[in-house]
C-alpha cells in the first residue's frame, strides 16, 4: 500500500487561510483578525511569564546554569526565557518553571 504524500498546493506567507480554505470573505477576514488576536494575546501572555522568571532571576544574582537547576530545565532553556523565545515555551512550562522558583502564578479573567 503506498501512502500518498505529494504536496498539492502550499499557502504563501501573508495570504489569508480562511480564504483559502473557502471561508466568504467577510467571514475569512474576521477569523484572521480574531486568529492573530489570539496569537498576539498568547505571546505577550508568554512574555508576561518570561519576564517574571528573568526578574527573579536578577534578584537572586543567579547564573543561567543555577538557575536551569532550581527550574530542573536546562541551561539553555534558561537563556530561552531571558531572551524571550516565546515560540519554544508553552504557557503550561513557563507556568511550571515559575512554581518552582516559589512564584505561584494566578490568573485574572477580563
Amino acid at each position: 500500500m503506498k501512502i500518498d504524500t505529494e504536496i498539492r498546493r502550499v499557502t504563501g506567507p501573508g495570504v489569508n487561510l480562511f480564504l483559502e480554505l473557502g471561508f466568504p470573505a467577510e467571514e475569512a477576514t474576521r477569523l484572521q483578525a480574531a486568529s492573530r488576536q489570539q496569537i498576539n494575546d498568547t505571546r505577550r501572555l508568554k512574555e508576561q511569564l518570561m519576564s517574571a522568571l528573568a526578574e527573579w532571576i536578577t534578584q537572586h544574582h543567579l547564573k543561567q546554569a543555577e538557575a536551569a537547576k532550581i527550574m530542573r530545565v536546562s541551561r539553555p532553556r534558561v537563556s530561552d526565557v531571558v531572551n524571550k523565545k516565546t515560540e519554544k515555551f508553552t504557557i503550561d512550562a513557563l507556568v511550571e518553571m515559575l512554581s518552582r522558583v516559589g512564584k505561584p502564578v494566578r490568573l485574572a479573567i477580563g
